[in-house]
């Protein structure tokens, strides 16, 4: 009578002997108890511990009280989102923060609405919240330039002025870098401000068109890339909990 077929291995061809696995075989297909090498989440854990003592070896010689200057920019939808991310985190750890909206103004988005209704909340236990919309919206609507050059070194002027109070620990100049962009302010002005900002205090700089300057004197750049929008590709127009 024909020998059975080991489990997980293939039964011989009709009429030939099987042949036993060999040793080495045996030891792979049925060797897989925790704690062996054959055993996936032992080998997985092994890596793991490799992968984690590099890690900390890396960060033991690094620091963690550093006041970043941080740009977002590029053409992609995000900029201004992934900032008031980092706004509304430094708020849950106690932080308080400044915002200055360089273009915006004309409306009023979802994040001031919730910035406004937090600081009436003190009981919260959250940071200091400072928030001013100094813009008066796109170039196209005002069609001032003069007016709107105005607005932004009044915007500058406050940004500075939070920035360098030492009363925030993280100060977001919304929409900034639009606004050097089309000659509104200059390069060098805002670069003379950030070199009197406070060693500990974290600053954001958003909007696309940043100047190669401001970039090279950034500690964090992300440059967001548009792939597809529903404005460009599909004439959707911004939607409510969305764009603003």
């Amino acid at each position: 009578m024909a020998q059975p077929a080991l489990s997980g291995w293939p039964a011989p061809a009709s009429g030939s002997q099987p042949l036993p696995p060999s040793t080495t075989e045996l030891e792979a297909a049925c060797d897989s108890s925790p704690g062996t090498e054959a055993d996936p989440n032992w080998r997985h854990r092994q890596r793991m511990q490799k992968r984690q003592q590099r890690q900390r070896q890396r960060l033991s010689g690094m620091r963690d009280d550093k006041g970043l200057i941080i740009v977002h920019t590029g053409q992609g939808k995000g900029k201004t989102t992934a900032a008031f991310g980092m706004i509304f985190r430094a708020l849950g750890q106690g932080l308080s923060v400044g915002v200055v909206q360089f273009i915006k103004g004309a409306w009023d988005p979802g994040e001031a609405k919730l910035l406004r209704k937090l600081a009436e909340h003190p009981e919260l236990g959250l940071g200091k919240i400072a928030f001013y919309a100094m813009g008066e919206g796109f170039t196209w609507e005002t069609q001032d330039r003069e007016r709107d050059i105005a607005h932004a070194q009044a915007a500058w002027e406050k940004g500075r002025e939070l920035f360098t109070s030492g009363e925030f620990q993280l100060v977001l100049l919304d929409e900034i870098n639009v606004a050097l962009k089309l000659g509104y302010l200059s390069p060098d002005r805002v670069l003379a401000g950030l070199a009197e900002k406070p060693e500990r205090v974290q600053l954001i700089l958003t909007g696309r068109g940043a100047p190669a300057a401001l970039i090279d004197r950034a500690d964090l750049v992300t440059e967001m890339t548009l792939v597809k929008h529903p404005f460009r590709d599909q004439g959707i127009k911004a939607q409510i909990g969305i764009e603003f």
